[in-house]
């Protein structure tokens, strides 16, 4: 192979370097209205009255829109694969406002000034009732965030608005209780992480336009330009054959941007107005209304023989929906799905979770989607179970830990590992961080300490049985190819990797494919950039585009030659019979002139099971026992994700991975008053890493052979973010004797501890 497994430099990588204009707002038409949102300064208010007039009468403004002129029908704002499973609780404006940031109403004017004045000269009177901020209390309580009776949960997933449930369920295998009552060792911990930003560099940003044949045209930065087709139809209550949904290049999404949270406003405006539009999202908007990770408190009891083997896992996850239902029965899902399955001798579990809305900010995707959450929870109880043991926390892992061909209890898409290098990541990580000489930790004689800690994580390969990857290879007169695809390349590189994978198929040079971006109107159909889904299903798609093509050509060139395709061979310039041959170009001009075969497929592949990568990470972790400050001075990673398409990207994916979850571990502090208002409404107040601040990340990868993915390869994505909470949480208990089970873990939080252990002592 010539590309498959090669670093081959990103696609688009000089025009984004030099700073071509390829992002949605370098796109936009310049006479488009600037649109923008007034926001609920309440968690849970109803708009009483609402005046208008003055703001319509500044200069300049085109439009005023409130709850009086939308559709009223709901319609959720989840990118999922219909029918979803999120509910449809939304509404583009409501008189039930029910977080701080909620929209009442929208604005559109020739002039962000114009817009900003307008919105100034809104008066609002609002009907202020108490909100529910505390998940604990959600659940049945007095307080209803959707008491409304055209609420509507499409799929059964044990949802009640009445009971302020999102999704509900029990999920167990084995008789969990006698089987820990066996055991020898058992605990019982409660874990909390909290919703944190995905901050990625481009925040929400769309625009709109009309095209000649009356149909709205969306050009956003979106990772699910299928799904924003059909939401803006549902939202506007019109056919989604009207909607035309293009995705330029994308600064960054990590999941954020799986739910449409801008492209309504614009939309509707230029349904009304038919004129151009454009909404851009402030830096304080993206933080305060945005999607953000699902908080979650996970109860774990887990327990294991006096050999070391974990025989019963028991998992509860209480998780935060907020206001609006996106992705919530499906995010809580992975919370035990992906952790349970981690422990291959398991006899019994059970994995049962609520999901509830609070008058909070609404949750949404994030890198991970719930596995982060639930394997923080569960390798920390099995940190804290082998700490009980006397045991190394790698030893536990050794013993219990997936192999190739052995069982995923609970895993639910795959009841074995077809493809697992487990035990070399972890053999390798051990070596990296020459584990056995640092464990737990080493005192450096100056007040600091440096410890270490360990965790394992798995993830998955698409949404098995339900995301579907698209596309559509056709050859050029030229003798060049044209790549169409349906999935969103958000900076990971899909677009190249796609490519690396068409040319070694088709045996041609990447110079000679050109790829374009998602337009809804061309491009094959593709659920989107999410569920680590695109290398694995998507890459089927191509792999078996090029196949079809390939058969194709020389069905053509055979004809051409006067053979038949069964005694013709191609090698990626020529078909050729003996010392017959005809060139690929020649082919190509054939196929424009008096052929009735045409030389294009379109492919779609959507797979029965979902393969997981693995991955083993260790931190080495600093901390200063008299501030309590910590530092992450060393982390290593060993990633197996099947076969590597491109092993600079999995390098790339797995630092940028390590650094959010370092973020999460450390830094991401999520606060909000007394009132529901999110005090870290900028990155003034709300501290993600700095290069500065995640200390050496090496990364290596011990490949495994996926027999059901393209090339043999497996999916990377978010399998990348999940261990470096467990592993820093456990670095900095072997160097404090301080466990920390609320993300982050602040200095504050380490300081307290130890003073509370040396009161004890």
């Amino acid at each position: 192979m010539k590309y498959v497994s090669k670093p081959v430099r990103k696609t688009d990588a000089m025009a984004l370097v030099t700073g071509k204009p390829v992002y949605t707002n370098d796109l936009a038409p310049k006479d488009c209205l600037i649109v923008k949102v007034l926001r609920s300064p309440h968690a849970n208010a109803w708009v009483e009255e609402i005046k208008t007039g003055t703001a319509r009468q500044v200069g300049g403004i085109v439009a005023v829109y409130t709850y009086k002129d939308v559709p009223q029908k709901r319609f959720t704002l989840a990118g999922q694969t219909y029918p979803e499973l999120s509910p449809y609780d939304r509404l583009i404006l409501d008189r039930h406002l029910r977080f701080v940031g909620d929209a009442v109403a929208i604005v559109a004017g020739e002039t962000e000034a114009a817009v900003d004045k307008a919105l100034k000269r809104i008066k609002v009177k609002y009907k202020v009732e108490e909100p529910v901020l505390d998940i604990h209390r959600a659940k049945d309580g007095e307080i209803l965030v959707h008491p409304e009776e055209d609420w509507e949960a499409k799929v059964p997933v044990g949802a009640d608005n009445k009971r302020n449930l999102c999704a509900s369920a029990v999920e167990e295998s084995g008789d969990v209780d006698k089987v820990l009552s066996e055991c020898k060792y058992t605990v019982d911990r409660t874990y909390h992480t909290k919703a944190n930003q995905q901050a990625m560099m481009e925040t929400f940003r769309t625009y709109c336009y009309m095209d000649y044949f009356g149909r709205l045209n969306v050009v956003s930065s979106t990772q699910i330009p299928f799904h924003v087709r059909r939401i803006m139809g549902t939202a506007l209550d019109i056919p989604s054959s009207k909607v035309r949904v293009i995705k330029p290049r994308i600064g960054g999404g990590f999941g954020a941007k799986q739910t449409s949270v801008s492209e309504i406003y614009p939309a509707f405006v230029t349904w009304k107005t038919g004129r151009p539009s454009k909404i851009l999202y402030s830096r304080y908007e993206s933080q305060i209304c945005s999607s953000p990770r699902h908080e979650m408190e996970i109860r774990v009891r887990a327990g294991a023989d006096e050999n070391g083997i974990v025989r019963a896992i028991d998992v509860y996850t209480l998780s935060n929906a907020g206001a609006y239902g996106e992705h919530s029965p499906t995010t809580v899902g992975l919370s035990g799905h992906k952790s349970i399955a981690l422990y291959r001798h398991t006899e019994a579990y059970r994995f049962s979770y609520d999901v509830v809305y609070t008058n909070m900010q609404a949750a949404g995707a994030y890198r991970g989607y719930g596995a982060t959450q639930g394997i923080y929870a569960v390798e920390s109880a099995v940190n804290e179970l082998a700490h009980m043991m006397g045991m190394d926390p790698v030893k536990i892992r050794e013993l219990n830990m997936p192999v190739q061909g052995g069982p995923l209890p609970g895993y639910g898409d795959c009841d074995r590992a077809e493809s697992c290098t487990m035990d070399q990541c972890m053999e390798r990580a051990k070596e990296m961080m020459n584990w056995d000489e640092k464990y737990p930790c080493v005192d450096l004689g100056n007040g600091k300490v440096r410890g270490v800690g360990v965790a394992m994580a798995m993830q998955g390969s698409s949404i098995a049985g339900v995301d579907v990857g698209g596309a559509d290879m056709k050859l050029n007169e030229d003798g060049s190819y044209t790549l169409g695809l349906g999935c969103a390349d958000m900076g990971t590189g899909c677009d190249t990797i796609l490519a690396q994978m068409a040319a070694d198929c088709l045996e041609t040079s990447m110079d000679n494919i050109v790829v374009f971006g998602v337009d809804t109107d061309i491009s094959p159909y593709d659920s989107g950039s999410y569920a680590s889904a695109t290398t694995y299903t998507t890459g089927m798609a191509v792999v078996h585009a090029c196949t079809e093509l390939r058969k194709k050509i020389c069905a053509l060139g055979a004809e051409m030659l006067g053979e038949v395709p069964e005694d013709v061979d191609f090698d990626g310039a020529f078909v050729y019979s003996g010392d017959k041959k005809v060139s690929l170009k020649e082919i190509a001009v054939k196929g424009t002139c008096g052929n009735n075969q045409e030389l294009q497929v379109t492919r779609t592949f959507s797979s029965p099971i979902s393969p997981p990568p693995f991955m083993v990470g260790m931190a080495e972790v600093e901390v200063d026992k008299e501030t309590g400050s910590a530092k992450v001075v060393d982390y290593v990673a060993v990633v197996d994700c099947g076969t590597p398409i491109n092993p600079n990207l999995v390098r790339v994916q797995t630092e940028g991975g390590i650094a959010q979850g370092i973020g999460m571990a450390l830094y991401e502090d999520v606060q909000y008053s007394p009132k529901g208002v999110i005090r870290n409404n900028s990155f003034m107040q709300y501290k993600i890493p700095s290069r500065l601040d995640i200390g050496d990340i090496r990364v290596e990868i011990r490949g495994s052979y996926e027999p059901s993915g393209p090339f043999g390869a497996k999916s990377v994505g978010e399998l990348v973010i999940d261990t470096p909470c467990p592993a820093v949480t456990e670095a900095i208990y072997n160097a404090t004797g301080v466990r920390v089970r609320e993300l982050p873990v602040t200095p504050e939080k380490i300081a307290m501890g130890i003073i509370k252990n040396n009161l004890e002592i």
